[in-house]
Order: structure tokens, then sequence, then C-alpha cells
């Protein structure tokens, strides 16, 4: 790629505040992740529940990002941020000055939602502004936002053990207020951004097969990746016996290659499709996990578990070069849709990673159902890539795939415009 050409192709500024936005977002959102240690010893929760504390915000996060997704499409992804920056003021708000019991904390972590459902605005906004060649690198940048795990991971049990866990939520304030007054600044919506879709168009994107096979996808990559993010430190401070601040380090290491590798997988599919990246990391992402479910010393856990975070990380890079190919004209809408799937697919690992440990006494149960999903995974591509190939667009499949099936409904394909959205086959 043309370093030059993508630097000329867009507008640097918005995607700096779209990176901003969605990395202190992030932060937030898998705040509960490192800060659990402290509640749990407080609460004297289980393993379940602390799975589900870790959780909950994902779940919010999955709910509220359709909305945002719509949002962004009704009044342009600049508005849809600064709303949803104050909005994610109030869950602050609420844990630093209010949060004394459980069902508390799983209201508050249920909103901080809002700040996960960033994603719906922040990749579109940046990605509007780049030509399909770049967008998978554009998008890239923009979810490397994710990288505030990191800032949650590190600090958050080093202020909770200094000033307790309820200032934490007080502090984290600070971040969200400079990101909030950067965004106003900054970001700009694309002249490239379309009208506000009748609600029929979206009601026909639901109805894709396609818009499901991107979320089973999603919530592998970016589920498997939050998820983890979430819970690694509860897993290092009871699995290993490491301290709270220990388990936050080991947890930032591990997540450090995820979050910094994201734009890699997304520049790698514009260059090689992220089919076809997809299937690599998902061999490489159950290799990793299978080593890691039998749960061998940390200083083997440490690195096994930081070069499959990287592929999970990569492989959210290659969903979203896949993702404006095949629906370019609602990018707002199919992020939203598929961002909500990753959540989803993120709450739901913590929480059976928790309950397994409850009921066979063993994290290493749940790592291994996680590899197993991961590997049915792999196959299920495979039978989505034959798909594709038969119905899709030629020109959207040579980005996706690096390749082009020539039977008769590719053929059909290619007398279709190719600039705009298309129909594919029915399955």
């Amino acid at each position: 790629m043309d370093k030059k050409s993508f630097l000329a192709s867009g507008h640097l500024p918005t995607l700096f505040s779209a990176f901003l936005y969605f990395d202190v977002s992030f932060m937030v959102w898998v705040l509960f992740g490192p800060v659990t240690p402290f509640i749990a010893e407080q609460l004297h929760l289980s393993a379940t529940q602390k799975g589900l504390l870790t959780a909950i915000p994902l779940l919010g996060g999955s709910f509220f990002r359709p909305i945002m997704g719509l949002l962004a499409d009704r009044i342009g992804g600049r508005r849809a941020g600064l709303t949803g920056l104050t909005l994610t003021l109030i869950p602050l708000v609420l844990g630093w000055r209010y949060a004394t019991e459980l069902w508390q904390f799983y209201l508050i972590g249920f909103l901080l939602g809002i700040a996960g459902a960033s994603f719906a605005v922040a990749l579109p906004l940046a990605g509007r502004w780049y030509s399909s060649e770049h967008q998978g690198l554009a998008m890239g940048i923009a979810g490397a936002g994710n990288s505030g795990t990191l800032i949650a991971t590190f600090f958050a049990p080093r202020l909770a053990q200094h000033f307790g866990w309820h200032s934490v939520f007080g502090l984290a304030l600070i971040p969200i207020s400079m990101a909030l007054a950067a965004f106003f600044v900054m970001a700009r919506n694309s002249p490239a951004a379309s009208a506000p879709k009748p609600w029929a168009q979206y009601a026909r994107v639901l109805r894709q097969a396609d818009t499901w096979r991107l979320c089973f996808l999603y919530s592998i990559t970016f589920g498997g990746f939050v998820g983890l993010s979430s819970f690694l430190s509860v897993f290092f401070h009871d699995q290993y016996h490491l301290s709270k601040v220990q388990a936050g380090d080991y947890a930032t290491v591990v997540i450090l290659s995820g979050s910094f590798l994201r734009p890699v997988g997304g520049w790698i599919a514009d260059k090689i499709g992220g089919y076809r990246l997809l299937l690599i990391l998902f061999a490489g992402v159950s290799i990793s996990l299978m080593a890691i479910s039998s749960l061998p010393p940390v200083a083997v856990v440490v690195p096994v578990l930081f070069l499959g975070m990287g592929m999970l990380g990569m492989g959210n890079g290659a969903v979203f070069q896949i993702a404006p190919q095949r629906f370019p004209a609602d990018i707002e809408l199919t992020t939203g849709i598929v961002g909500a799937a990753g959540g989803l697919g993120g709450f739901f690992l913590p929480s059976a990673i928790g309950a397994l440990k409850d009921a066979f006494g063993s994290y290493g149960y749940g790592v291994f159902a996680f590899a197993m999903l991961v590997i049915a995974g792999a196959f299920l591509l495979l039978e989505f890539g034959v798909r594709w190939a038969r119905s899709w667009n030629p020109s959207a499949l040579s980005r996706t795939m690096v390749f082009s099936y020539r039977g008769p409904r590719a053929l059909a394909a290619q007398e279709r415009p190719l600039g705009g959205e298309f129909q594919p086959a029915e399955d």
C-alpha cells in the first residue's frame, strides 16, 4: 500500500478523534474487569458472579450498539459520538458515588455498555472518509482504540489499591471529558455519508444471511478478545494467585498484542483478503487456546495468550475489511449489528468460563470449550466462502477473498453495478 495515498485520501483529524473516542470508551467499558477482584473480595463473590460482573458491560454494549448505529445514521457520526460520550458520564458518576450492592453493579455495568457502543459510531465515522482499498487500514486504526483496555488493566488496579475502587470510576471521568472536548473540535462527518435510510432498508439488511454470518465471525474474534480482556485479571488472580496489581499487569501484557495488531490485521486483509486471513487466524487461535486449556505455568500461559490475543485482534480487523465490501452503502447499520454480536459473544465467554469453573473446579474447561467453538467457526467459514464465491459481486469478492469464482451465479452478479450496494443470490 502506498502510505502517501492513504494519508492523502481521508481526514486525519477525524480518524484520530474516532480512535480517541473509541480508546477512552473502551477503557471505561472494560473497567469492571480489573476492579472485580477488589469488589469480589468485599462482596465475597463466587466464580460465576465474578464472570457475570465482568460480562454485564459487554451485554450492555451489545444492546446499545444497534441503537448508536441507528443514531449515527440519523443524526450523523459526529453528533452521535458527542451524545455517547456525554451519556457515558452517567454510570461513572453512579459507580463513584452510589454503588454498594451487587445489583447496583449490574445496573452500572449495563449502562457502561453505552461506552462499548462507541464502536458503532467511531469505525464508520472514520471509514466513510476512505476509499474501499484503504478502509481495512482506516477502520483498523480507529478500531485500535480497543487499546483502552490496556489503560484500564494497568492503571485501575493501582488506583483502586491506593484510593479505593470507588475512586476509579470518579477518576475515569477525566479522560472521558477530555475526549469529549477533542471530539467536538476535530471530528467531522464525511461528505460521502449517505442520507438517512428508510426503515425498510434496516429490515432488508437484517434479512440478509451474510449479516448473520458476519455477526457469527465477529462474535468469535471480538467476543473472544473483549471477553478474555475483561476476565483475565480475575483469571490470573484466582488461578495463579497473583496480587491484584500483578494480575492487572499480566493482563495488560497479554492484551497489548490484540490491541495493536488490529490495524495490522486490517492492513493484511487489504492485501490478501479478509476471508483468507480469517482462516489462518482461526487455526492459530484454536491451537493457542488448546494449549492454555491445560493450565500450564504462568510463564507459559502469558506468551501463548499474547499470541492468541494478537490473532483475535487481527481477526477483528479482518472481519471489518469484509463488512464494508459486502455492505458498502450500509456501513453504519452493519457496524452496529455486527458489533452487537461481538459484544454478545464477549458476554457469554466470561460468563461461561466462570460458571464452568464453579461446576467443574477448573478454568481450563471454559477455555477448552472456546477452542472448540473457534474450530467450528473455521469449518463454517469454509462453507461461507463457497456461498460467497458463487453469489457476491466480483469486485467485492476480489477484494475480500483474492480470487473470483467464475460459475453462472458469479457471472450473473458481474452484470450488476460495481459501485454501490448489491444483492447476492439467495442462499
